[in-house]
């Protein structure tokens, strides 16, 4: 029997539903075939999948990839261009039914190298029973969301004004300083070299380290946080607000563990000085390795996974379907009332270059991250160095 093996990103919602995405596509196509999924922290998958070249090796048939290592994997010859798939099986109502936003990010190099899976751009996502409490607007500016943690924070009730993600796997750091860059009115990046020591950069480096060293507002131990475990402590009541991923509002809103359900809510990232609101599009994919001897059985199970009712089930498990027909589906907007602003985030979201090299990138911002928040040296001083060293892989 045929056995697809898949590296996927550790996510409870993200196993559970992909093993049963995968038994309703055997069930219902008759195919003989088993699944192996993998599930692996962020570091540890990309070094699975395209570190150590697995998926041009055949030791992976499918893996989970967020859009920022797409243009690196490509560009080691490590995915199977999904165009001639598409051709003779095509996806049905694809593209129409997916924002632009979901469909463009992993086209280039002549070929579509990715299926969106896994949506929801960041967002400010809050507790609406403490805000009304407290009689605190939504805060529409980074400095009301430092007011409003401050007002919150709650440690001898086990409730913190905020979180940040701090662990070093090459994503929400990185994300935080670009998103705080771009909502102060300056770019991280000029086309595909980093422009890391701008007034703007120097600006968001400023505010970021600032709000890791605030005991006043800030949840403990933010350097062994990363996303997942960032918004897990969110759902269990222990965050007032937050600046992260859609789908951890959904999760906190839905899954049986949560001790928030029907009290959160979201709303545009706040603006800083000079700027305005900016989301971050970022998402995950399902790509076909290279080196797979079950390529077309791979396309079949993509394909089986794009239908609605499967797209609908990834949010049903808490992830966040990437379809419209999932974000306007009335029994999803029931349960979570906000799900049909996913359209307007994408509208309002930002991508970073697809680059070849943006993994090593947000690695140097991870250490930049890191002596911010762990040493008094000039934010100017870090800043210049990250600059050298990020050009040097530009």
């Amino acid at each position: 029997m045929t056995r697809l093996r898949i590296a996927l990103r550790a996510f409870g919602p993200f196993e559970s539903a992909i093993q049963r995405q995968f038994d309703d596509f055997a069930r219902t196509t008759g195919v003989r075939a088993t699944l192996e999924a993998v599930a692996m922290d962020l570091n540890p998958l990309h070094e699975a999948a395209i570190g150590s070249r697995g998926l041009a090796k055949g030791e992976w048939d499918i893996a989970f990839l967020n859009t920022d290592w797409l243009a690196e994997a490509q560009a080691d010859g490590l995915l199977e261009n999904l165009e001639p798939h598409m051709a003779t099986a095509p996806v049905a109502d694809f593209p129409e039914d997916w924002s632009p936003s979901l469909t463009t990010m992993q086209r280039f190099a002549g070929g579509f190298w990715g299926m969106p899976y896994h949506d929801g751009p960041e967002c400010l996502v809050y507790r609406r029973d403490l805000l009304d409490a407290a009689g605190i607007a939504v805060p529409k500016t980074w400095d009301e969301f430092h007011a409003a943690a401050r007002a919150l924070h709650a440690p001898e009730r086990g409730q913190y004004g905020t979180v940040l993600a701090l662990f070093p796997d090459g994503h929400n750091s990185f994300y935080d300083f670009c998103i705080h860059i771009w909502s102060r009115g300056g770019e991280p990046f000029d086309g595909e070299r980093p422009a890391f020591t701008s007034p703007e950069a120097h600006a968001a480096l400023d505010f970021l380290r600032g709000l890791a060293g605030d005991d006043a507002v800030i949840a403990p131990n933010a350097r062994a946080l990363d996303s997942v475990k960032s918004g897990l402590l969110f759902a269990e009541g222990k965050v007032a607000l937050m600046a992260n991923w859609f789908g951890f509002a959904a999760y906190a809103d839905t899954a049986d563990e949560s001790r928030v359900k029907g009290l959160v809510d979201v709303a545009p990232l706040p603006a800083g000085p000079g700027g305005r609101s900016i989301s971050l599009n970022v998402f995950w994919v399902l790509a076909i390795g290279s080196g797979s001897t079950n390529k077309d059985l791979a396309w079949a199970f993509l394909r089986h996974c794009a239908t609605a009712p499967m797209d609908k089930l990834t949010t049903v498990e808490g992830a966040i379907g990437v379809r419209r027909s999932t974000w306007t589906d009335a029994e999803v907007n029931t349960k979570i009332p906000y799900y049909h602003r996913l359209d307007w985030l994408h509208d309002h979201a930002r991508g970073m270059p697809m680059t070849p090299k943006l993994a090593a990138i947000s690695h140097v911002v991870d250490d930049l991250m890191t002596a911010a928040t762990t040493t008094a040296r000039p934010t100017a001083e870090l800043l210049a160095e990250a600059q050298v060293r990020a050009e040097a892989f530009a």
